[in-house]
């Protein structure tokens, strides 16, 4: 996290350095434009306050998949840093991601929106993202030029309700609107991810999220993968990371990186997170009763190296 102490002249340098090529808008072409009659974050909040967990979720993932987002978020930004490999060579490593958590909406009207992993996953295979690790959001925190200071709500049962979602919203907004900086602008602090991690191979009815750094750097919410994958309140993010990545300027899919073992821990802190394409696709398409575990059983026989 190089750019900690002084983010907005690292911010500055990096950008200097980066072409403009690396972080094309062809990466978000897939997303549906955003209708004209599309609901904005208000009304949307409104219509689905009366809704239970299910319907709300379900109604999440349809304005997503129909493109319901800002345009701000269409725009990614690049984040770059260097990492020495095993071998000792030095490479450059440069991410496009989302300025923002994944929002409802148009730019003048938007609520950052909680949902649970499955909706998260659907929408990023569809239009060609995946999810951080947590070193990549330990990266992004880093180079953002927007830090937010964390805003916890009081903890309760509420934490999952759609007033709790709005209300929070609005507290970000807030914040947020002191930053005299245009939307697009790298922002982090103002909430938690859900990331990727080889614990769920171990707990793939769980999601794992961490996070929701202070203005110090250090996280809140360290790795965990307490809750359950339909699980999802307030706090929670998705920061959208295109599937893209680059290795010195080279175009490589992020998730094959992720399974490499030279390459891996330029990404990931745990390392390689064997089979991750697999682990995606099950955590996606998963269906529990509520407290069923599953094992190492599901796990690839690799994953104890790995760990």
């Amino acid at each position: 996290m190089a750019c900690l102490a002084a983010p907005v002249a690292c911010m500055a340098a990096t950008a200097a350095h980066q072409p403009d090529r690396l972080c094309p808008s062809a990466l978000t072409s897939a997303i549906p434009a955003r209708q004209s009659s599309a609901p904005g974050g208000r009304e949307f909040v409104s219509r689905v306050k009366g809704m239970n967990s299910d319907e709300r979720e379900s109604r999440i993932l349809a304005e997503l998949m129909d493109g319901n987002i800002p345009s701000f978020l269409r725009r990614l930004v690049p984040v770059t840093f260097r990492e020495r490999l095993a071998d000792h060579r030095d490479v450059k490593v440069t991410l496009c991601v989302a300025p923002d958590y994944v929002a409802i909406g148009s730019d003048d009207d938007y609520v950052l929106m909680p949902m649970r992993l499955e909706t998260a996953l659907l929408f990023d295979d569809s239009y060609g993202f995946v999810l951080p690790t947590r070193k990549l959001v330990d990266e992004i925190y880093g180079q953002a030029q927007i830090h937010l200071a964390p805003q916890p709500l009081p903890a309760s049962a509420a934490m999952r309700s759609t007033n709790y979602y709005w209300q929070h919203n609005e507290m970000v907004r807030g914040q947020r609107s002191d930053w005299r900086l245009p939307q697009g602008t790298l922002t982090a602090g103002d909430k938690k991810d859900l990331v990727l991690t080889s614990r769920l191979w171990r707990y793939p009815e769980r999601v794992a999220i961490y996070g929701w750094h202070r203005i110090d750097g250090r996280p809140i919410q360290p790795l965990s993968t307490l809750h359950g994958a339909r699980y999802a309140d307030y706090s929670h993010g998705v920061r959208l990371i295109s599937s893209t990545a680059y290795i010195d300027d080279q175009a490589q899919p992020l998730l094959t990186l992720l399974g490499d073992p030279q390459l891996a821990p330029l990404f990931n802190d745990e390392g390689v997170i064997p089979e991750v394409a697999r682990l995606v696709t099950i955590l996606s398409t998963l269906k529990l009763p509520p407290r069923q575990t599953i094992g190492l059983r599901s796990a690839p026989a690799t994953l104890a190296a790995a760990e």
